[in-house]
């Protein structure tokens, strides 16, 4: 089963916001990835850190980790590590950092704006979601920083809650993170705990929200495809493809705020399906 790629440029030609488009150039028809770090910098705050909605479900102008590993997330995809871009947002992570490095997803000033009603005060807490994320993307630009450094270190030595966002986290590190053989012996114990969790779908749950294995190994050069059976894999790939609907976008399964960050959110999953289905051989 393929999807329908022309479809989904369409979609995101006519709906998607203006970061996800370049991404797409970038990635899907050779533009330059000057115009992904263009679109970037719009988001960008005096504080070095990223604000205004860059995270569709917070529509808050300030700067917060969670906007920034979006960020870092667009420049790891374009394969540009912006060393201004990098350099003042790990200034900033540096500053708003807890003491060993660890930062949280966002702050209290979200509660000033619109957002999803999951953005609460358990978004506040330094933790492995977003620290971890971030300091493994940050490994994949080999963009190195004293908060990175002291980041990996918090990293290794935290304990890893039973969330699965947080375990999802954590894989991003360990995928990226110099320090292989540790890694490596770390990712099976950590991914017994993701499949004990009641938001992993190892098989595919059409309609319901939660992660699947192609949100810890979304390409096919994952160090962690091979945690995964192929079956697995395979069905989730199908239910990929299949799920994008007359539009020729692919549809969210959360609530946003608004119908604007409901267009924003499926330009970006999108963009997502079209890279893995890729990446697997299904476009």
């Amino acid at each position: 089963m393929t999807a329908d790629f022309d479809a989904a440029e369409r979609f995101l030609t006519t709906e998607a916001r203006l970061l996800e488009r370049r991404l797409f150039a970038t990635l899907f028809r050779g533009a330059s990835p000057a115009g992904v770090v263009a679109a970037l910098r719009a988001h960008r705050n005096e504080d070095g850190g990223f604000g205004h909605g860059l995270e569709p479900d917070t529509r808050c102008p300030a700067s917060l980790p969670i906007y920034t590993e979006i960020a870092l997330q667009s420049l790891a995809a374009a394969g540009a590590p912006d060393p201004e871009l990098l350099g003042s947002a790990c200034d900033h992570l540096a500053r708003i950092a807890a003491p060993g490095g660890a930062v949280p997803l966002a702050f209290p000033v979200i509660e000033r704006y619109p957002r999803a009603e999951h953005w609460t005060e358990w978004t506040y807490e330094p933790g492995v979601n977003p620290t971890a994320g971030l300091a493994g993307l940050l490994h994949q630009l080999g963009f190195d920083h004293p908060w990175r450094t002291a980041a990996t270190e918090w990293c290794w030595r935290a304990e890893v809650p039973d969330e699965v966002h947080a375990l999802a986290e954590m894989f991003v590190f360990l995928a990226h993170v110099p320090d292989r053989p540790r890694a490596e012996q770390a990712a099976p114990a950590l991914l017994e705990r993701l499949r004990a969790h009641s938001m992993f779908q190892a098989r595919p749950t059409p309609g319901e929200y939660g992660l699947t294995p192609l949100h810890i190994a979304p390409a096919a050069g994952s160090p962690w495809r091979g945690l995964f059976p192929a079956a697995d894999l395979e069905a989730h790939l199908d239910h990929l493809a299949a799920a994008q609907e007359k539009d020729g976008g692919w549809p969210i399964t959360w609530e946003p705020p608004g119908t604007a960050a409901r267009l924003e959110w499926r330009g970006m999953v999108t963009l997502q399906a079209l890279r893995t289905l890729r990446s697997y051989g299904r476009i």
